[in-house]
């Protein structure tokens, strides 16, 4: 099942007056663009894009010159910041096609850094991958937005509750002798108490783009981690994996 711990970076959870924390977002959200850190840059362009929106496949981020260098680069140090550094995972795959955008990022952000970073994209129509081989690879996947409201035609976690679309991915791996490190994406929620391929009723829901007042990710002051378990259909061997998005909603 899905568990959330309590990480925090420095021992004290983020405090303040609610109304204090929104309108220091509001200030922000004024500076000139130049005036941001990446990060801050990202978010702007995100917010931008899901606005009255109850789910975006980013792609007016993914696909501007500047959003792509910023998703590589950031996601790649949120990546780096949770532990995972270039060189412990060799290879990025895409869950989904709004996805391939992000995983060419993430490959030329650590190209720029003299890191070797293979790609590669998961194929449903034929239980396989397409790119270049995965034997023997730690590997990390990636997609724009997981979330129980994200359309199921553009994401693979709104099938934790009726479906088996990433316990799939994960056998798939395994039997491309990969090993799967982590999932990660640029917007992501998960409710309380789902697994891949289980259903609960109690499920705490998430926020959609109207509404989710998006957070960045631990070091902003976010003191959960998520997890989701993953169960092979075939094997059912069991694994708990981080979910890692940039933003969480």
């Amino acid at each position: 099942m899905t568990q959330e711990r309590n990480i925090s970076q420095d021992g004290f959870k983020a405090t303040g007056p609610a109304q204090a924390r929104q309108e220091l977002e509001r200030e922000i959200s004024r500076l000139p663009v130049d005036m941001l850190d990446p990060r801050r840059r990202l978010e702007k362009m995100v917010r931008a894009d899901i606005e009255g929106k109850p789910f975006s496949e980013l792609t007016k981020v993914t696909y501007d010159h500047d959003g792509a260098q910023l998703c590589g680069h950031v996601m790649l140090d949120n990546l780096e910041g949770k532990g995972f550094v270039i060189g412990d995972f060799t290879a990025v795959g895409a869950l989904t096609a709004a996805a391939i955008p992000l995983v060419c990022a993430i490959m030329h952000a650590a190209a720029s850094r003299g890191e070797d970073l293979d790609g590669f994209l998961m194929d449903f129509v034929y239980p396989s991958i397409k790119g270049p081989s995965i034997k023997g690879k730690k590997v990390i996947l990636v997609d724009a937005w997981l979330s129980e409201k994200s359309f199921v035609q553009t994401s693979s976690l709104v099938t934790l509750r009726h479906g088996n679309e990433l316990n799939l991915d994960f056998s798939i791996l395994q039997n491309e002798g990969a090993e799967l490190l982590a999932i990660t994406s640029l917007v992501g929620s998960l409710g309380k108490g789902l697994a891949a391929g289980g259903s609960t009723d109690t499920a705490t829901d998430v926020g959609s783009g109207t509404d989710m007042g998006l957070d960045l990710n631990i070091d902003e002051g976010q003191d959960q981690e998520m997890i989701i378990t993953l169960v092979n259909p075939l094997s059912q061997e069991k694994q708990d994996l981080p979910f890692l998005p940039l933003f969480r909603g």
